[in-house]
C-alpha cells in the first residue's frame, strides 16, 4: 500500500508565505527609488540600507545603543510585570479592595505615557530612570488589567472547593487563583514587552537618553538617511525577537493549557 507524503505543515506554510512577502518588499525598496518616484535622498535603496546596517555591526557605539535600549526595556519590563502581577493577585482576590481602586485604575490607565515625558526630563534629564519610568507605567497597565481579569474567571465551584478543605487565603491564591488567572498574565507580559520597547525607543528618541532612539534622532539630524532606515530596521528586527521569545515563554509556562494544545 503506497503512503500519501507528507506535505508541508501550516507553520511552514506560513512561514514560507512571510518569507516570500519580506522579499518581495524588499525588492520594491530596491527598485522603487532608480524609478524617479520616490527620490534616494529621502528613501534610499535597499542594498545601500544593508550596505549601511552591515557598517553598524562593526560600530561599537551601535552596540552600545543597542544594549542601552535591551538595558532599558528589561528592567522597566521586569518591574512593571513584578508590580503588576502583584498589585492585580492582592486588588483581584479582596472584592473590596477591587471595588474601592476600580475608579482610580480606569482614571490612570488611559493617561498617556508620552504625557509623562516633561515630568521624566524635570526628574530624571535624559538618564536610563527617564526611560524607566514612561516604560514602566505604559507596560504595568497592561499586566495589571490582565491579572485583574483573570482573578475574575476563577470558578466559583473551585472557589467552594477551597473553602470546603478549608484552604487558607495564601492556599486558595496557589491552587485555585493562581491556575486560572496564568493564562492572563502571560498575555499581559506578551503585550508589555511590545508596548516596553515602543515606549523605550519613544523615550530615547524625544528625551535623549541612551539607546537606539537618541541614534535615530543623531543620525537624522546628521543627514544620514541610510543610517536612519538601518536604525529603525534594527529597532524593527528586535521588537520581532521579543515577540517570538514571549510567544516562546508563554508556550512554554502554559503547555498544560488547553489553549496551546489546541495550537499543537
Amino acid at each position: 500500500m503506497r503512503t500519501k507524503p507528507a506535505g508541508r505543515g501550516p507553520s511552514t506554510t506560513a512561514a514560507l508565505r512571510g518569507l516570500a512577502g519580506l522579499a518581495g518588499l524588499v525588492a520594491v525598496l530596491e527598485v522603487l527609488p532608480h524609478t524617479g518616484a520616490v527620490s534616494a535622498d529621502y528613501l534610499p535603496p535597499a542594498s545601500e540600507i544593508g550596505r549601511t546596517l552591515g557598517q553598524l555591526l562593526t560600530e561599537s557605539t551601535f552596540w552600545t545603543a543597542l544594549g542601552d535600549t535591551v538595558t532599558g526595556w528589561g528592567l522597566g519590563l521586569a518591574i512593571a510585570v513584578v508590580g503588576g502581577v502583584v498589585a492585580g493577585v492582592v486588588i483581584g482576590s479582596v472584592p473590596v479592595l477591587r471595588a474601592v481602586t476600580a475608579s482610580t485604575i480606569e482614571f490612570l490607565r488611559p493617561i498617556p505615557s508620552v504625557a509623562l515625558i516633561p515630568v521624566a526630563v524635570l526628574l530624571y534629564g535624559t538618564s536610563l530612570e527617564s526611560t524607566l519610568l514612561l516604560v514602566v507605567y505604559a507596560s504595568f497597565w497592561q499586566v495589571l488589567v490582565q491579572v485583574l481579569a483573570g482573578t475574575q474567571d476563577v470558578d466559583p465551584v473551585a472557589d467552594d472547593t477551597a473553602h470546603s478543605y478549608l484552604l487558607g487565603r495564601w492556599g486558595r491564591v496557589r491552587y485555585v487563583l493562581w491556575p486560572t488567572a496564568l493564562p492572563y498574565v502571560m498575555t499581559g507580559v506578551r503585550l508589555a514587552a511590545a508596548v516596553a520597547l515602543v515606549l523605550a525607543i519613544t523615550a530615547e528618541l524625544v528625551i535623549g537618553s541612551p539607546g537606539l532612539g537618541r541614534e535615530i534622532a543623531v543620525a537624522q539630524n546628521s543627514g544620514a538617511v541610510s543610517r536612519v532606515y538601518a536604525l529603525v530596521l534594527v529597532t524593527g528586527l528586535l521588537g520581532v525577537a521579543i515577540n517570538l521569545v514571549a510567544r516562546a515563554v508563554e508556550r512554554r509556562a502554559l503547555h498544560w493549557h488547553q489553549s496551546q494544545r489546541r495550537e499543537g
